[in-house]
């Protein structure tokens, strides 16, 4: 119904019943329009829900894996003074072990003169870049590394021909199960496969790798014991302590020729640049939600050409210009309003489903949520509004003319 303003015989307005109904008419008369230019608004709104949405969960989960990995060092031998490249000492492990903070250690051994083949009837050249390395039974514990399957090294299966594989040295090798006895070719002596590991969060280069123990390692390929790197874990609150006395626990008579590092800064640096990619791609969903702003307007303007007879004849009933206006402007808000809900939906479906394909708690900011819808609204008002006046400027006589 029309009501009409106290004391202001030209200023009644619509009530918000009314208003709904005449300003979804243009919308359930033309479907197919309307639904096209909403989908420009939502494609927009999709793509900012969508990149703050999947940012958040990403960052969720790049902080978890710092929190659990964070206190991991690795320790490698630097250089001398002169430049001459050194090796870490056989007690290595044993010394840093003592440090009160340590709770674990593990030593690695890079094994460059032996090369793994899946059968000694492949060419030697046919390396795949997998690399033999020596190991202890400690690593998985360490690293916080799990079995995908069969199990890791033992004090007893070290003394034996028995490998386990990274997770890419195995998808490399055509190994995918264990349930059969599954052997391969390494310097010359077959190895059993005893188990293959999932992927080794912060220190990717392993999962191309094959492990052995040391005792074997000594026995059939010469390793001489002393390790090309060490893994320690300590007490979080203990990090930056530990690794400030590590040179001079490795190496007391030349502590510069030990190098340490966090593998854990790049999990830093990988949460610093979210930021930096959020920027752009929230300005590239800006880009489309303007868009879709410029496509409600366009069709909001030729909606009140098309329908000139249809404000002349409202016109020569009674609506006032303010009617008029109103009308054409709450279509421009219903159908950015459909449009923004629609995007705001798109967007936290598409969060969900690649949050849950990368194992990430799903973390949609409700900034996103609600701003998804508030953008929708300003920009429909935003684009209504000049087709609004240009409908309510038209005069009755002028319309009807079309009729």
């Amino acid at each position: 119904m029309i009501r009409r303003l106290h004391g202001d015989p030209g200023g009644s307005r619509l009530s918000r019943r009314d208003l709904l109904r005449v300003g979804s008419l243009g919308l359930r008369s033309r479907r197919v329009r309307a639904s096209l230019s909403a989908l420009g608004i939502s494609i927009g709104i999709a793509a900012i829900v969508g990149v703050l949405g999947i940012s958040q969960s990403s960052k969720s989960g790049l902080l978890r894996e710092l929190g659990e990995l964070g206190n991991l060092i690795s320790v490698q031998a630097g250089s001398t003074v002169a430049g001459q490249a050194t090796e870490l000492p056989t007690t290595a492990d044993g010394m840093v072990a003592r440090i009160a903070p340590v709770t674990n250690v593990t030593e690695l051994a890079s094994i460059s003169s032996v090369s793994v083949y899946r059968s000694p009837f492949v060419p030697t050249i046919d390396t795949n870049g997998i690399s033999l390395a020596a190991t202890d039974a400690a690593l998985p514990e360490t690293l916080g590394v799990t079995m995908a399957q069969g199990a890791f090294l033992n004090p007893a299966t070290a003394h034996f021909p028995a490998v386990v594989l990274g997770a890419e040295a195995a998808s490399l090798l055509g190994i995918n199960s264990l349930a059969n006895p599954t052997q391969i070719w390494i310097g010359g002596h077959f190895f059993t496969v005893v188990g293959i590991l999932h992927s080794v969060p912060l220190v990717n280069q392993l999962d191309s790798m094959a492990f052995v123990g040391f005792p074997i390692a000594e026995t059939e390929f010469g390793f001489d014991g002393h390790p090309t790197e060490l893994f320690l874990r300590t007490v979080p609150s203990e990090v930056s302590q530990v690794a400030a006395v590590l040179p001079e626990t490795v190496e007391p008579a030349d502590p510069t020729a030990v190098q340490w590092n966090l593998p854990s800064d790049t999990l830093k640096a990988a949460v610093a640049a979210k930021g930096a990619y959020n920027g752009l791609l929230l300005g590239l969903g800006a880009v489309a939600l303007l868009v879709g702003g410029v496509g409600i307007a366009n069709v909001m303007v030729i909606s009140v050409l098309e329908r000139r007879s249809e404000i002349g004849l409202r016109r020569a009933l009674g609506a006032t210009r303010r009617h008029v206006a109103e009308q054409f402007l709450a279509e421009a808000l219903l159908l950015s309003v459909l449009g923004g809900v629609a995007g705001t939906v798109i967007g936290g479906v598409a969060t969900a489903v690649y949050a849950a394909s990368q194992h990430w708690s799903v973390q949609i900011p409700a900034l996103a949520l609600y701003g998804g819808v508030g953008a929708a609204l300003a920009i429909g008002a935003i684009a209504g509004l000049y087709p609004s006046m240009r409908a309510a400027r038209l005069s009755p006589t002028e319309a009807l003319r079309t009729v």
